[in-house]
C-alpha cells in the first residue's frame, strides 16, 4: 500500500503555506487521495494520476515534486530526497499499471459492423530502461507503520486545518470521536483499553497489515486498528496503568483534570453537531409539510397558489442572494484595497530593511578597514588566504551536490519522458480504434436515417390513397425529419484524417456547396436529405480503407510530373488540401502565361464596353445558384468571374462570350481562387480541352458530340437504348447541357470535382466516360419506368441521385473499357461530315425558298 505523510503547497491569494497531509493511493481509480491526518475517514480531496505528468526542480528546494494535471498543478514536499524518489518512482510505476490495464479491455465490437472495421486491441509490454535505479522504501515515512507515528506538527495549530472542505473536516472529527465512543464502551470504562495491545502476538498481523489492500479511498480495518491504537494512545495522556503507577494524588489530580478538558471540547462538538442536525431536521421537515400540503390540496387552484407561494420564496431568497452577492463583492474590494495597502507596507518596510542592512555593511566595512591599518599585514594576508581556501572548499562542496542533484533530476526527467512518450502512443493507437468504430457507427446510422427517409417517401407518394388521419401523420413525419441537421458532426478535436469527413457540421462544404440541396418542388426536399444522407455513409464507409491511402500517396509526391501513376491517382481524385496545386500544374503546362496579358484585356475591358457585356451581366446571378460564394450580388466572386469572363471575351473574339462559360469559370475560380489562374484554366478548357467551334455561334460541334455519344451508348448500353428508342426518347436534351460545362449543376460537388480532375488532366473523353457511367450507374432505375413523361421526369433529377462516387469511377474507367481515343476521333469526324452536309442542305432549302417567295411577289 502507497501511503504516507507529505506536505502540500495550499495558496490562498497571496498566502502560500505548506499544509501536513496524509495520502494514500487508490489502485482501483489511479486516485492520489489525501486526508488531514491518517485516523481521518474522507478525504479532503484527490489527484487524478491517469492523466497527469510528474516533476522535480533542484530550484524548488529538497524534497520538492510536483505533479500537473490537465486542470491543476499540485505541489508536494517529502521529508527527504530519498523519499521525494521514492513517492515518485511508485506514483509512475502505478500510473503505468493503471494505464495498461485499461489498454488490455477493447470497446465491445459489433457483430454487424465488422464488415468494415476493425478495432485492434494491444498492449505495450514494459521496457527495462535503468533511468533511475530503484529507491529503497523509507518506512519512517512511508507505508502503514507512518500512520501509527505522530502527524507532522505545523507551526500553527489551526494552520494545518483545510478552511475549503470545513464539512468534511467536521465529518472527520465526529467519525473520530464516534469510534473513540466506542472503544471506551466495550467494559463500560473509560480507561479500559485492554483489549489492544502494543504489538500482536502474531508478527504476520503486523506484515499483513501492511499489505492491505484499500477500498473507495479508505483503509482496511488493520490500518483503523492501527488509527484507533494511535488515537487513544494520543488522545489521553492517563491510561489505567499510568494511574496505577502514579502514586502521587496531585497527579492523578492533574490526569483527571485534562481529561475533563478533553470531554469539554468533545461535548462542544457535539453540540456543534447537533446544532447541525437540527437545522437539518427543520429544512426536512418544512420541505415535508409543504409537500403534504400541495398533495392533500382539494383542487388545481390551491395546488397552484401553493406553487405560486413557492414561486415567491424563490425569488425572495434570488433577491436576498443577489443581495449577498453585492456586499461579497463590495468586500472583496475592500479586501483588495487593504492587500494592496498591507502590500505597500511591506514594500516600504523592506525598504527600511534594506536601507538599514546598508548601513550595517557600511559600518562594517569600516570597522574591517580599521581592524585592518591596526594589525599586523603578515598575519592580515594569512588570515585572507585561510578564509579564501575555505570558501573555495565550501562552494566546491556545494557545487558536487548541485551536480548530484541536477544528474538525479536528469535521470528521472528521463524516464518520466520515456514514459509519457508511450503513454501518448498507447492513447493515440485507442483513440484511432474509437475514431474508426465512431465512424462506422455514423456511417450505419446515416443508412438507418436514409432508408427511414425513403420509407416516408414512399408514403408521401401513396398519400393520396391514405386516410385523412394517415396522410396527416405521415406530412408530420415528413416536417419533423426534413429539421434534422443532417451534417451532424463530432464536436471532439479529432486527428486530420477524420476530421474532413466527421466535423463536417456546416450546410455549405469546403467550397461552399449545398450539403443538402435546395429544390423548389416541395416533394423533391426529401429527396434531398436522402442523398445528403446517403452521400455521408458512403464518405464515412470509405473514409479509412480509401480516402486514408489515397491521401498518403499524394502526400508523398513531391514535383509532379506526368506518369501512368499520376493519372490513375487523378482519376482517384484529388484531395482538397493538393487540388489546388495540380490544377495550376495541369493549365501551366498547356498554357504559356503571357506576362501581364491578363492585366492588359482588365484595362480594355474597361476602356470598351464588349458586345457580351450585357448578357454577361444577365448570367452572373444565375450562376451556381446552390453556392454560398455566389448568391450575393456584391459577393467578391461575382466581381472577380465578371472579370474573368470580360478579360476571356477579349482574348478570344472569335467565341466571345457563350452561356456556359460563366459555370467553368465559376468553378475556376472556387478551386484556384486566383482570379488570373482562373482566367488561364477556362482558355485551357476552351482552346485545348474542347474542339474547336464548341461555343460557337452554331455549336455544330458540341451538336457533334451527342451524335457520337448516342453511337457510344447504343455500343455500351444497348438495353437502355432500345427502351429510349421504344419510348421516344431524345437524351440529347439531358445530355447536351452535360457536355457543354462539363457537368457543373448536374452531379453533386464532391463528385463533380472529381470529374473535373480527369477531365483536366485527359479531355473530353472523361465527360464521355462518366456520362455513359451515369447511365449505367441508373440503368435498372430507367428500365423500370414504362412512360416517356416519368422517363422525362426522372432524368431531369437522376445525376443528383447518385451519392457513391467511387462506384461511379470504377464503372467509368473500368466497366466501360475498352474506350480508344482514335474510335472517338473517328465518330466525330464522320458525324461532322453528315451534320455539315445536312446543314448545307438546308441552307439551300431555306435560298429556294425565298427565292420561290421573291418571284411570288408579294
Amino acid at each position: 500500500t502507497l501511503c504516507g505523510y507529505l506536505n502540500k503547497l495550499g495558496i490562498k491569494g497571496p498566502i502560500k503555506t505548506w499544509k501536513s497531509r496524509w495520502f494514500f493511493y487508490d489502485d482501483n481509480k489511479c486516485n492520489l487521495l489525501y486526508y488531514r491526518t491518517a485516523q481521518d475517514i474522507n478525504p479532503l480531496g484527490s489527484i487524478d494520476l491517469s492523466s497527469a505528468s510528474f516533476d522535480c526542480k533542484v530550484e524548488n528546494g529538497e524534497g520538492v515534486f510536483e505533479i500537473r494535471t490537465p486542470s491543476r498543478v499540485f505541489t508536494l514536499k517529502a521529508i527527504s530526497k530519498q523519499a521525494m524518489m521514492y513517492w515518485l518512482q511508485q506514483l509512475q510505476m502505478r500510473r503505468w499499471e493503471f494505464c495498461s490495464a485499461q489498454s488490455r479491455f477493447p470497446p465491445k465490437s459489433n457483430g454487424s459492423l465488422s464488415s468494415f472495421c476493425v478495432l485492434v486491441c494491444f498492449y505495450i509490454d514494459v521496457d527495462n530502461e535503468d533511468f533511475l535505479p530503484p529507491v529503497k522504501t523509507p518506512t519512517e515515512a512511508v507505508g502503514l507503520k507512518a500512520a501509527s507515528l505522530p502527524a507532522p506538527q505545523t507551526s500553527i495549530a489551526l494552520q494545518n486545518i483545510s478552511l475549503k472542505h470545513p464539512w468534511t473536516e467536521i465529518q472527520n472529527t465526529v467519525y473520530s470521536i464516534c469510534g473513540s465512543k466506542q472503544l471506551w464502551g466495550n467494559n463500560g470504562n473509560v480507561f479500559s483499553f485492554g483489549e489492544f495491545q502494543e504489538h500482536p502476538e502474531n508478527p504476520d498481523e503486523e506484515q499483513e497489515a501492511e499489505e492491505g489492500t484499500p477500498e473507495n479511498g479508505r483503509l482496511e480495518p488493520r490500518l483503523n486498528w492501527v488509527r484507533k491504537a494511535r488515537w487513544m494512545n494520543s488522545s489521553f495522556p492517563g491510561s489505567p496503568e499510568e494511574l496505577s503507577r502514579e502514586r502521587n494524588p496531585m497527579d492523578k489530580v492533574s490526569v483527571l483534570q485534562q481529561q475533563i478538558l478533553t470531554l469539554t471540547e468533545e461535548v462542544k462538538s457535539q453540540k456543534e453537531l447537533v446544532k447541525l442536525l437540527h437545522k437539518a431536521l427543520e429544512a426536512a421537515q418544512q420541505e415535508k409539510r409543504v409537500s403534504s400540503m400541495y398533495l392533500t390540496a382539494v383542487d388545481d387552484k390551491d395546488r397552484l397558489e401553493l406553487v405560486r407561494h413557492k414561486v415567491r420564496q424563490i425569488a425572495d431568497l434570488t433577491s436576498q442572494l443577489e443581495a449577498r452577492e453585492r456586499e461579497k463583492k463590495e468586500l472583496e474590494q475592500i479586501l483588495t484595497l487593504r492587500d494592496s495597502h498591507i502590500q505597500e507596507l511591506k514594500e516600504h518596510v523592506q525598504l527600511l530593511m534594506e536601507k538599514n542592512h546598508a548601513k550595517q555593511e557600511f559600518i562594517m566595512a569600516l570597522t574591517e578597514q580599521m581592524a585592518r591599518e591596526f594589525s599586523d599585514p603578515l598575519q592580515e594576508a594569512n588570515a585572507i588566504t585561510a578564509e579564501t581556501l575555505y570558501k573555495q572548499q565550501e562552494e566546491i562542496e556545494h557545487l558536487k551536490d548541485d551536480i548530484n542533484a541536477y544528474k538525479t533530476q536528469n535521470q528521472f526527467l528521463n524516464s518520466e519522458i520515456h514514459q509519457v512518450t508511450r503513454l501518448w502512443t498507447s492513447v493515440a493507437k485507442n483513440e484511432k480504434a474509437l475514431l474508426m468504430k465512431y465512424a462506422c457507427l455514423q456511417a450505419r446510422n446515416c443508412q438507418m436515417e436514409s432508408k427511414y427517409l425513403t420509407v416516408l417517401r414512399k408514403l408521401q407518394e401513396a398519400e393520396p390513397g391514405l386516410p385523412s388521419s394517415h396522410a396527416e401523420l405521415v406530412r408530420n413525419l415528413i416536417q419533423e425529419a426534413l429539421q434534422w441537421d443532417v451534417k451532424e458532426g463530432a464536436e471532439e478535436a479529432l486527428s486530420f484524417e477524420l476530421t474532413s469527413t466527421l466535423c463536417t457540421s456546416s450546410e455549405y462544404d469546403e467550397y461552399g456547396f449545398m450539403t443538402v440541396p435546395d429544390y423548389e418542388v416541395e416533394d423533391w426536399k426529401l429527396l434531398a436529405k436522402i442523398q445528403a444522407l446517403e452521400i455521408k455513409s458512403n464518405n464515412l464507409r470509405s473514409q479509412e480503407a480509401v480516402e486514408k491511402p489515397l491521401r498518403d500517396r499524394w502526400n508523398s509526391i513531391g514535383e509532379l510530373s506526368p506518369s501512368i501513376d499520376l493519372k490513375s491517382l487523378i482519376r482517384s481524385g484529388i484531395p482538397v488540401e493538393h487540388r489546388q496545386r495540380v490544377w495550376r500544374w495541369i493549365v501551366s503546362r498547356h498554357c504559356s502565361h503571357l506576362p501581364d496579358h491578363y492585366q492588359q484585356l482588365l484595362r480594355q475591358s474597361k476602356s470598351t464596353e464588349h458586345p457580351a457585356c450585357r448578357q454577361i451581366e444577365l448570367d452572373l446571378p444565375r450562376t451556381l445558384t446552390n453556392n454560398k460564394h455566389f448568391l450575393s450580388p456584391t459577393s467578391q466572386l461575382i466581381h472577380k468571374l465578371r472579370r474573368v469572363l470580360l478579360a476571356f471575351s477579349w482574348h478570344n473574339p472569335a467565341i466571345g462570350y457563350c452561356q456556359g462559360l460563366n459555370r467553368l469559370a465559376a468553378v475556376a475560380l472556387l478551386v484556384l481562387e486566383d482570379e488570373e489562374s482562373a482566367f488561364w484554366c477556362l482558355v485551357h478548357i476552351v482552346e485545348n480541352l474542347m474542339p474547336a467551334d464548341y461555343y460557337s455561334d452554331t455549336l455544330i460541334t458540341s451538336q457533334v458530340d451527342q451524335r457520337v455519344f448516342k453511337d457510344f451508348l447504343s455500343d455500351k448500353l444497348p438495353r437502355l437504348m432500345a427502351h429510349f428508342a421504344q419510348y421516344q426518347i431524345d437524351v440529347s436534351l439531358i445530355t447536351f447541357n452535360w457536355f457543354l460545362v462539363a457537368f457543373v449543376d448536374s452531379l453533386v460537388s464532391d463528385i463533380l470535382l472529381r470529374v473535373w480532375d480527369a477531365f483536366l488532366y485527359e479531355g473530353t473523353k472523361v465527360i464521355f466516360r462518366y456520362a455513359l457511367a451515369i447511365f449505367k450507374y441508373n440503368e435498372e432505375e430507367i428500365l423500370r419506368i414504362h412512360d416517356s413523361v416519368e422517363i422525362y421526369q426522372y432524368l431531369r433529377f437522376f445525376t443528383r441521385m447518385i451519392t457513391d462516387g467511387r462506384k461511379l469511377m470504377n464503372i467509368a474507367f473500368n466497366d466501360l473499357n475498352p474506350f480508344p481515343m482514335k474510335l472517338l476521333r473517328n465518330r466525330r469526324s464522320m458525324h461532322r461530315e453528315e451534320l455539315e452536309a445536312e446543314l448545307c442542305e438546308l441552307e439551300q432549302i431555306k435560298a429556294a425558298y425565298v427565292k420561290e417567295r421573291a418571284e411570288q411577289g408579294p
